[in-house]
């Protein structure tokens, strides 16, 4: 088998995009535009993959780490000028190289190979993904012969009147015998307008030294879009965004209102699960299956099991198990372990604590700092007072404890296995197991007392 290669385009500021965030670094759908493009590349089987880098070359290094080797382009020269750098490491191999901007997220797997397949058949030098655009303008245009193959890439500027009439336009992703493309990298020059050298000159010198060039017409313009403005940056994350919401969807489960719903690339979610509108999932979360999401939930690196709602709340870095419920109004922060058949409800704060199986706080509660045992009850506007200003300590509530309503547990403290506090208390000693807590003042009614006071005014 023929040996792949892969050289992706990252060395482009973006002025454009009027940020102190390098270009290839803004995310689209949770994930740098870069590391679509590498991603995508990775499953063509390539032998070595080559980032040519400029600005922010070490933060490009840091996300994509040692996936890739990293060929410096100190000066933006061109497009031809980026990928001569990458000389070093690929001119004197065989095979096939795939050269691919790494600001053009929405580009496939599917879409490069099926492009690799159509170089090998038509036995071609340089092979050109082009796709059908409905408005051409500013692109350049492919002129074919009458055996399909490529006569020539048109500028759009120029361009005559019956060449503009084309809508088969050059993305700037290709495919090349290795050789050849690096043999003419040095014939390339910068004898024009921006004195910059480009890879479509390429094209052309592959061509008229006999060797064929041939194109691929991507399925989809979309695919092609490269993203140089925040604009274009809007629109890559519209489309990423509806790709990822049908995967979901052909995989078994139900949006609600995709144009509503917004998935990052990195997600799972299992089969007969329904997200409802306003919902954002992010990072590297899992979502079991039969589960209900939404509306209006925030959900972020969690693992999540099955049949478990969670509806208008927030849950981030945790893990939340079977039959659980949380919500509305909820807020899960990182570090929590909810176990199964838990109830979270109504504005209860859970941080940095675990609940055990079957456990309830259902309502008004802050939860930080704590070890839940399994079929705990917290009533009403139980707080676990974790922070004394310097410091913060656990609070352990064991299996099957009752706690009343609007009680504070100053931590350090232990709740014994079964034991009841009285609601109303304010609890800064261990409870034993089984025993009746009860901390604070006990009632006194004084008698005819308001009408003994002075100078009462009259309502």
């Amino acid at each position: 088998m023929v040996k792949r290669y892969a050289v992706i385009l990252a060395a482009g500021q973006g002025t454009r995009m009027k940020s102190k965030l390098y270009k290839v670094l803004h995310p689209v759908c949770g994930k740098p535009m870069v590391q679509h493009v590498v991603d995508q590349v990775s499953k063509l089987g390539v032998e070595k993959m080559i980032a040519v880098v400029g600005f922010g070359a070490e933060q490009v290094k840091e996300q994509l780490g040692p996936r890739c080797e990293y060929a410096l382009q100190e000066e933006q020269l061109g497009t031809a000028h980026a990928v001569m750098q990458a000389a070093p490491y690929l001119q004197d191999l065989e095979g096939i190289t795939v050269v691919v901007c790494g600001d053009t997220p929405l580009i496939t797997a599917e879409t490069m190979e099926a492009l690799l397949e159509q170089h090998r058949a038509d036995e071609a030098k340089a092979t050109i993904l082009t796709a059908i655009a409905d408005d051409p303008t500013g692109y350049g245009r492919i002129v074919r012969n009458s055996a399909g193959h490529v006569e020539k890439i048109v500028e759009h500027k120029d361009a005559n009147e019956q060449e503009r009439e084309i809508c088969e336009i050059n993305t700037g992703t290709y495919c090349f015998d290795n050789q050849a493309l690096f043999q003419a990298l040095t014939k390339v020059t910068n004898h024009n307008a921006q004195g910059e050298f480009y890879l479509t000159d390429v094209i052309e010198i592959i061509k008229t030294d006999g060797g064929i060039v041939s194109a691929y017409q991507a399925p989809s313009f979309d695919e092609t879009v490269g993203v140089n403005d925040r604009i274009a940056l809007a629109e890559a994350e519209r489309i990423m965004r509806d790709r990822i919401c049908r995967q979901h969807m052909k995989n078994g489960v139900t949006i609600i209102d995709p144009a509503c719903t917004y998935i990052s690339a990195e997600v799972t979610i299992g089969r007969d699960t329904v997200i409802y509108p306003g919902t954002v999932i992010e990072g590297e979360t899992i979502i079991g299956e039969d589960c209900l999401i939404g509306p209006h939930s925030e959900i972020k690196h969690c693992r999540i099991g099955h049949r478990t709602s969670i509806r208008h709340s927030v849950a981030h870095d945790s893990e939340i198990g079977n039959d659980v419920t949380i919500g509305p109004f909820a807020h899960i922060r990182p570090l929590s372990k909810i176990d199964d058949e838990v109830r979270i409800g109504n504005f209860v704060e859970v941080k940095k604590s675990i609940f055990g199986k079957g456990s309830k706080a259902s309502h008004l509660s802050y939860i930080g700092d704590a070890e839940v045992g399994a079929d705990v009850n917290l009533g009403c506007g139980s707080i676990t007072v974790n922070y004394d200003g310097v410091h913060k300590y656990m609070t352990k509530i064991e299996d099957g404890a009752f706690v009343g309503c609007n009680v504070n547990l100053i931590a350090p403290v232990t709740i014994g296995q079964g034991a009841y506090v009285a609601a109303g208390s304010t609890v800064t000693d261990d409870v034993p197991g089984r025993a009746l807590a009860i901390a604070r003042a006990r009632q006194v009614n004084k008698e005819n007392y308001v009408d003994r006071l002075t100078g009462k005014k009259k309502s």
